[in-house]
């Protein structure tokens, strides 16, 4: 498959109307939807905000690349569009960008479709390529362009031999493996013939990885550049100057990095995940983005455990409560009969694995693979309760060290995890200076028997006042009820719609989640239940919205309307970001009142959830399901009430 294959008459824009970002990014979505090339404009949307806001796709040189893979396109299509005066797009040099490339693959593209987008950005850095296109008037001068230029690659000319004792290897991948991943293999290709130097560049692309390096060529070059926005293979640097930048300073800053990597003076990379810090980015970040990162690193692994373990073990419950639990057996309600107690073991088991996951993979993220182990150890502790001294809620109380047997929770976990990352940056600094031939000992030997001594020493402190802290907790959390239970319920139903898959809205899930461990015995979290009552209005406040308000939406956002329905009962509160972007002064305090609300409504009646996901198809799973249905109906229809009214109508054209 070749670039002019994606490339179509009906979807090009020769002379853009946009004048901004957002209204630029509209009007390519919009030709694409009439193009007949994507099925639904704000999911499709939704993909290419949620990429911008990773990094601009704004390349520079005035060039701009925005890309989707998901299940809204239809068929692998390159959008061409130019503006002629030119769009601040809030490109990575600053100046205003005048050609657009906007890449819609569908959401099981195959490496063919891959590859030929790969391929667009070849003939992007081909001097002179650019004004070519700027300058074309008519679609098929566009087509006729990028024709010549395939002919070309079809017929290369020979490449001329560097003749250089300097050799470098690279590697680059951006987040989707689309665009970025191959300008920056081109650009660093490009700027190292210019300066005599041989360079082999390593893909990590969508379609996998592209022209691997190998152990030979690793032990012949003389420095290293990663350009990459995810993680890679790095243990097979260890010993070289390596440079590790993200994917924007391959494309911008080639020669800046290649001279880096070239002339020694990158540091030297020691094969534990560790090496002194290159990346401007990473140490310009502040502490909270740092802290937010390490914490999302450690929960994103954990809620497979959480909502595999959980679902399974509410579905013990159901069982006992259909088969039937004698009055005088209750207290083995979910594990009474014996299918029932199948569902409870296994689902226990995974659940245990929730605070060591937490813990081991916040360490990883700091401290990568030296830290997995004294995180998951770390975890362990914060589960079983193990610490120092008098506890004074504890059994027995004496002096010395004891059993203490109250698990300091999700809270412990946490900490643990930060300071198992810590404890192993630490021993990384106290070894750094240590021979290389002992540096393997240090790796396999010294890092984790040190590590795992000081971490669960250390832990033995951490779960006294964490321990007293989540029992505290997991008490007034027991005692909810009345007034207290409705406060609960409306500010973290009210989170969950503030950023809608953000940091706050991620706050109060993961405070939901951490109060699952603790509420299995009695039957449920009502603070789950009222996270994800609020999680799930937003999207269907939309639906609400454009049903009963439709003069004030355009056909677009009423089909988004129906969309919606599906998002929101499976609670992906994501679904209302379009709506959400494109008027935020309106929509987002119309979606936190009806979050609020049935976050509320929820505490008020008391209903509990184990199930740490699902929406609708976890419904049966809750205390009460109609009165969860009703609360998650009553916020919507408020919500959607509110956004009707606050909404002005589209101007007329």
């Amino acid at each position: 498959m070749k670039i002019t294959d994606l490339l179509i008459k009906q979807a090009m824009i020769l002379d853009l109307q946009a004048t901004d970002k957002a209204s630029a990014i509209d009007e390519m979505v919009d030709k694409l939807y009439e193009a007949g090339r994507i099925t639904n404009k704000e999911v499709f949307k939704t993909g290419i905000l949620n990429r911008e806001a990773q990094t601009s796709t704004g390349l520079g040189e005035g060039i701009a690349m925005p890309h989707a893979k998901n299940e809204a396109v239809k068929e692998a299509t390159i959008l061409f569009a130019k503006s002629k005066a030119g769009i601040d797009y809030e490109a990575l040099d600053g100046q205003p960008v005048y050609v657009f490339f906007m890449i819609a693959a569908p959401a099981g593209a195959n490496d063919t479709h891959l590859k030929a987008l790969a391929s667009l950005s070849q003939y992007l850095m081909k001097a002179g390529f650019i004004d070519k296109l700027r300058a074309a008037e008519t679609p098929d001068q566009v087509i006729g362009l990028f024709e010549a230029e395939e002919k070309e690659v079809a017929q290369p000319e020979p490449t001329p031999t560097i003749q250089s004792d300097k050799y470098l290897v690279a590697v680059t991948a951006c987040t989707t493996g689309i665009a970025h991943t191959y300008m920056a293999e081109e650009a660093l290709k490009k700027k190292a013939a210019e300066l005599g130097i041989n360079i082999k560049v390593e893909t990590n692309g969508a379609s996998g990885v592209g022209n691997r390096l190998t152990a030979a060529d690793i032990a012949q070059a003389d420095g290293v550049i990663v350009a990459a926005d995810k993680a890679v293979e790095m243990e097979r640097f260890a010993g070289k100057h390596l440079v590790n930048r993200p994917v924007a300073d391959g494309i911008r800053k080639t020669e800046e990095l290649i001279d880096l990597a070239i002339s020694g003076k990158a540091p030297i990379f020691e094969g534990s995940g560790e090496t002194s810090k290159s990346d401007d980015g990473e140490e310009a970040a502040g502490l909270g983005k740092k802290f937010y990162k390490h914490l999302m690193s450690g929960v994103s692994q954990m809620l497979p455990f959480v909502i595999g373990g959980g679902i399974l073990i509410a579905i013990a419950f159901l069982i006992d409560n259909a088969m039937g639990v004698p009055q005088d057996q209750l207290s083995q309600l979910g594990s009474y009969n014996e299918l029932a107690a199948w569902f409870k073991n296994v689902g226990s088991a995974a659940f245990a694995f929730m605070l060591p996951v937490l813990s081991g993979y916040i360490a990883y993220s700091i401290a990568e693979k030296p830290g997995l182990v004294s995180g998951f150890v770390a975890g362990s502790i914060a589960s079983s309760g193990l610490a120092f001294g008098k506890v004074p809620f504890a059994s027995g109380g004496e002096d010395t060290l004891a059993l203490a047997g109250v698990p300091s929770g999700f809270l412990g976990a946490l900490v643990g995890g930060f300071l198992a990352g810590g404890v192993i940056i630490l021993l990384k600094k106290i070894f750094a200076n240590v021979p290389r031939s002992l540096n393997g000992i240090v790796s396999i030997l010294i890092y984790p028997v040190l590590g795992v001594f000081l971490t669960g020493f250390l832990m033995l402190f951490v779960n006294i006042p964490m321990a007293a802290i989540n029992t505290g907790l997991n008490n007034f959390l027991e005692s909810l009820s009345g007034t207290s239970a409705v406060l609960m319920g409306l500010v973290l139903g009210g989170m969950m719609a503030i950023d809608m898959g953000g940091p706050v809205n991620k706050a109060a899930y993961i405070f939901g989640t951490g109060t699952l461990a603790a509420s299995i015995s009695t039957g449920g979290s009502v603070v789950m239940a009222a996270v994800m009552a609020g999680g799930m209005v937003p999207p269907l406040a939309i639906f609400v919205a454009t049903l009963l308000f439709k003069d004030k939406f355009n056909k677009e956002q009423q089909d988004a309307g129906l969309t919606n329905i599906v998002m929101g009962l499976s609670f992906i509160t994501e679904g209302a970001i379009p709506f959400a972007a494109s008027d935020p002064a309106r929509a987002i305090p119309s979606f936190v009142i009806g979050s609020a609300l049935s976050g509320g409504l929820v505490g008020l009646f008391g209903i509990k959830l184990l199930a740490p996901h699902g929406g609708i198809f976890v419904i049966a799973l809750t205390t009460n399901p109609l009165l969860y249905i009703v609360s998650v109906v009553i916020g919507a229809i408020v919500s959607g009430v509110i956004l009707g009214l606050l909404k002005k109508a589209p101007a007329a054209k």
